[in-house]
């Protein structure tokens, strides 16, 4: 690392480095900071990515990450710890290992944890055929049984979501709230499957999901398992700064938080920037891409209105 860069970009995902290519492109001095976590990584292949369409996570990262290299963008593999603002402009961005370097501009791309709901046998499917987004994952278990695990108030509309892709889909109540008898009427005009009662385990056989296993003994025959997982943004780097995630409601429910910013990726803290899911936990990849360039082009404005500025000042003096 050098020890000072026009743009630190914090996480190496879709989001991270789309920021990172527009601001190459644009003659930026970019560093990337990326963990090798990504939020996809379990996932067998990107989906509803035009041109990208199957294309396995960590082969559409590397592609980026060469497409970065290309214009002369750098990497370094780590975590990010802390930033803090220096007096005289531009932050100090500590790493894991103690190492640290300066920035002009941050753009923060560290995208959440998926937090799972507590049953056992679920994390190890995650990613597999333990689902979230019928959209991402729904054509790949088309025409299978399909069990909703419901853990709060919105199973029921997952589940009339997921019965656009199978005929067989069963709503498991576990711990969500009682359903209502207009929950009820629509599940049954869907042909839709209610199973009562406390989901406790994954009954798992030839390297698939055979059923869901009930407190009262019962195992339900599905084949895929989708669930609502708790979006949590991973934002404790940003707490020196004063940022700190907000909860990000849906339908009037707190499914996880969020870094609060606006369309251009800009925080309440100037010269810090956001994208991907850690702004938005409900984007899909090609929107988390779209947010990175968005992000950075709005970095690449607001480094030339600054530069201009002093520009005009030393003209005058």
């Amino acid at each position: 690392m050098n020890e000072r860069y026009e743009v630190v970009v914090v996480g190496g995902g879709a989001a991270g480095l789309s920021g990172a290519l527009t601001l190459s492109r644009a003659r930026r001095s970019v560093l990337v900071v990326d963990s090798g976590s990504p939020r996809n990584a379990p996932a067998d292949g990107v989906h509803a990515y035009l041109g990208h369409e199957g294309t396995p996570p960590e082969k559409l990262l590397a592609v980026g990450r060469a497409e970065v290299a290309g214009y002369g963008g750098e990497f370094v593999t780590g975590e990010v710890v802390s930033a803090e603002r220096l007096d005289g402009g531009g932050f100090r961005v500590v790493l894991g290992d103690g190492s640290a370097v300066r920035a002009d501009r941050l753009l923060v791309t560290t995208g959440l944890v998926d937090e799972l709901p507590d049953v056992p046998g679920l994390a190890e499917r995650w990613g597999h055929d333990v689902l979230h987004c019928p959209y991402c994952h729904g054509w790949e278990v088309r025409d299978q049984a399909i069990g909703v695990l419901a853990t709060g108030p919105l199973g029921v509309h997952q589940a009339l979501m997921w019965r656009q892709w199978s005929g067989d889909v069963k709503l498991f109540t576990h711990t969500a709230p009682e359903l209502t008898a207009g929950d009820r009427e629509q599940l049954a005009a869907r042909d839709i499957t209610v199973v009562e009662g406390r989901v406790t385990g994954v009954r798992v056989g030839d390297d698939r999901i055979a059923g869901l296993e009930l407190a009262d003994g019962r195992v339900v025959d599905c084949h895929a398992v989708a669930i609502t997982s708790r979006m949590t943004a991973r934002a404790g780097m940003l707490a020196a700064l004063g940022l700190e995630a907000a909860d990000l409601e849906r339908d009037g429910h707190v499914v996880g938080s969020h870094v609060p910013a606006d369309p251009t990726g800009a925080t309440s803290v100037a010269g810090v920037w956001v994208a991907g899911n850690v702004a938005n936990p409900l984007e899909q990849v090609i929107g988390s891409a779209a947010a990175g360039v968005k992000a950075g082009a709005a970095i690449n404005a607001d480094l030339i209105a600054e530069e201009t500025r002093r520009a005009v000042a030393a003209r005058r003096g």
